[in-house]
C-alpha cells in the first residue's frame, strides 16, 4: 500500500468577523416559548437565542421576564459583530413580545423600526363541520 503523508500545518482558518452596522431582529413570540434571532439585512443568521436556551422550562418559559433574558442573552452572544441599529420583526402574539423588544433595548441598541409580522388568515380553509350526535 502507498504511504499517505498527512500535512504537517494544521489547517485553521481565522474566523474573521464581519462588521454589521444595520441588522434585523426576528422575535417569534410563541404561546409556549419566545425565540429571538439576530440577522443581517440578507437574511444571514448572526446569532440568537431562546427562552428555553436560557434556562427557563416548563410554564416558566412562556412568561415575558423569560423572554426579557432571552433577547439579552441573544444580543451578547452578537456583541461582537458591532450592531449599533436594527429593525425589529414580531411575529406572534405570545406574552413576550414587549417585554423581548425592552430586552434589546436595554443592551444599547438602536431600533430604526418595529414591525409586526403576525400571519393573520383571510379566507382560508374550510371549517369542519358541527359535530351531530
Amino acid at each position: 500500500m502507498a504511504d499517505v503523508k498527512k500535512p504537517t500545518t494544521k489547517g485553521r482558518k481565522k474566523k474573521i468577523k464581519k462588521k454589521v452596522p444595520l441588522a434585523r431582529i426576528c422575535v417569534h413570540a410563541g404561546e409556549n416559548n419566545t425565540i429571538v434571532t439576530f440577522t443581517d439585512l440578507d437574511g444571514m443568521k448572526l446569532g440568537g437565542s431562546s427562552c428555553g436556551a436560557v434556562g427557563f422550562r416548563g410554564s416558566r418559559k412562556s412568561t415575558p421576564y423569560a423572554a426579557k433574558v432571552a433577547a439579552e442573552k441573544a444580543a451578547e452572544l452578537v456583541q461582537g459583530y458591532g450592531i449599533e441599529s436594527a429593525h425589529v420583526e414580531v411575529k406572534g402574539l405570545g406574552a413576550g413580545r414587549e417585554q423581548a423588544i425592552r430586552g434589546i433595548v436595554g443592551t444599547g441598541i438602536n431600533l430604526e423600526s418595529i414591525i409586526d409580522v403576525t400571519p393573520v388568515p383571510h379566507g382560508g380553509c374550510r371549517p369542519k363541520g358541527r359535530r351531530r350526535v
